[in-house]
């Protein structure tokens, strides 16, 4: 496999991780949905670090850190920073671990936006 393929071998697994997000918070399931849409960030953040530095982050500490270094690398990258924090505090840990979800219409905010961030970092990924 090529770096190439495999970069958006992970893209597509986020965009999938989305859409799963979007039919479970339509199915009433919002934890399930919340967990989905980290797990696209997540991945679509691992597909932007293969793509520039040629190493897929394997744990959730590595993706942190290593979107910090590209970020002090490459100031264009800044925009990611919030969002993912956002999606991994709000998201993983207050609506997934927590039960606290609510108010669900700011949930579903943060769900939705996942697709903004994805195509934000296929875009600094080049592509």
């Amino acid at each position: 496999m090529t770096l190439a393929s495999g970069v958006r071998e992970i893209f597509d697994d986020a965009q999938q991780l989305y859409d799963q997000a979007i039919e479970r918070f339509d199915a009433g399931d919002v934890r399930d949905a919340a967990e989905k849409a980290w797990g696209a960030t997540k991945r679509a953040t691992d597909a932007l670090i293969l793509a520039r530095t040629g190493r897929e982050p394997e744990t959730s500490r590595e993706t942190s850190q290593e979107l910090r270094n590209l970020i002090h690398a490459d100031r264009s990258a800044e925009s990611l920073r919030g969002r993912y924090y956002a999606r991994q505090m709000h998201l993983h840990g207050d609506c997934f671990y927590s039960h606290r979800c609510d108010p669900v219409d700011d949930t579903l905010r943060v769900i939705r936006g996942t697709q903004d961030y994805i195509r934000d970092a296929e875009r600094l990924a080049g592509l």
